[in-house]
């Protein structure tokens, strides 16, 4: 029997009968995050302008701007089953823009990890204070709510926003030489946002840690490291190389803390969950709940091994070797618009949840 399938036999009935209704949302008994919300419902929606003095006595803050992998949620031109809910009734399955987050150590100064086509609604979500009406600021009347933007692949999804961000004049880019050389020399993102902004580059190796810097050279108190997972290249690369998908473990330097984002990952094995225990939150790919689920619904004819992401349903899958591990938070990212955990009330949704994990949503956030 599939770990997801002794967890609803077990007490899916019970999530089931015990979800409640807060601020017109229907939630499914998960509140293991709930404190660490700032202003926001599970749509991402803003209920009050963020107040970054609510968690200022935390380390690292991390805001989860997207949840959906790319196309977004619902999908513009897919009717199945979740996206058909999603349109016909939001409560049910909660809308989201494609996968992005930021982090902060200070709850100012913020990092974007990934910069997704929808970046211009997300960074709406950051607590960034803004100049009055008819005041300017002392960056003028345009301010940049962002200090750099760390990425962990090249995919169209994750670094198209590197573009829609030209109009910032100066963005400071955090990837590998594998990355950066897809972006240079095949989407080329780079050269297009270069003829408009300065966008100075930040080689991450696989050997060690890099310190980010906020825009005016000063030490941000946060550190990233990035680390190989099992996926391929994007489809389109012309030369792949090692580094051309990672994870990001991003560290506050002053106290350890420590968080992981792994969007894409094609596998788990001993070494790599032993690196994500070492993390307090975790924010894992999400993708797919079941292998064939692209193909049995009758708008794909790849796995989601052979599209390079481990599906949480099946017998070893994430959601099995995920809830083993001692991260204070762990949350699925990266949600395909086919995974049926996307609905508010299914099985799939209160397996999750009894697994100690939670699923993402536009606007989360946590802070330790």
């Amino acid at each position: 029997m599939a770990f997801a399938d002794a967890l609803l036999s077990r007490e899916v009935q019970h999530e089931l009968d015990n979800s409640e209704v807060r601020g017109g949302i229907r939630h499914n008994g998960n509140h293991r995050l709930r404190s660490h919300q700032v202003g926001s419902t599970p749509g991402g929606v803003p209920k009050t302008p963020p107040n970054p003095s609510a968690i200022s006595s935390k380390s690292v803050r991390v805001i989860l701007l997207g949840t959906a992998a790319g196309g977004g949620f619902p999908q513009w031109n897919c009717s199945c089953p979740c996206c058909s809910a999603a349109r016909d009734d939001p409560e049910s399955a909660q809308p989201r823009t494609q996968s992005s987050a930021a982090i902060s150590a200070d709850g100012v100064y913020w990092f974007l990890l990934n910069a997704s086509p929808d970046v211009r609604e997300q960074l709406t979500r950051l607590p960034v204070p803004r100049p009055a009406e008819g005041e300017t600021g002392s960056a003028g009347p345009r301010a940049v709510p962002v200090e750099g933007v760390v990425v962990t692949d090249p995919e169209i999804d994750h670094s198209l926003g590197i573009v829609l961000l030209r109009e910032g004049r100066h963005l400071a880019l955090y990837a590998t030489p594998a990355t950066q050389s897809v972006l240079e020399n095949d989407s080329h993102f780079l050269p297009v946002t270069r003829a408009f902004a300065d966008v100075p580059v930040t080689n991450l190796s696989l050997t060690g840690a890099v310190a980010l810097q906020n825009r005016d050279g000063r030490a941000s108190g946060l550190s990233v490291e990035a680390f190989a997972v099992p996926a391929g290249a994007p489809r389109f690369a012309s030369a792949p190389g090692e580094g051309h998908t990672v994870g990001l473990m991003i560290e506050e330097q002053a106290t350890g803390r420590r968080c992981a984002f792994v969007p894409g990952c094609g596998g788990l094995d001993p070494s790599l969950l032993e690196r994500l225990s070492a993390a307090d939150i975790l924010l894992f790919d999400g993708t797919f709940w079941t292998n064939r689920e692209m193909i049995d619904l009758g708008i794909g004819d790849r796995t989601a091994l052979d599209m390079d992401h481990l599906p949480l349903g099946e017998p070893g899958g994430s959601l099995e070797q995920l809830s083993t591990l001692p991260c204070q938070h762990k949350v699925f990212t990266h949600i395909n618009n086919t995974n049926p955990m996307l609905l508010e009330r299914s099985p799939e949704r209160a397996a999750v949840n009894q697994a100690g994990i939670t699923v993402g949503y536009d606007g989360l956030q946590i802070a330790v």
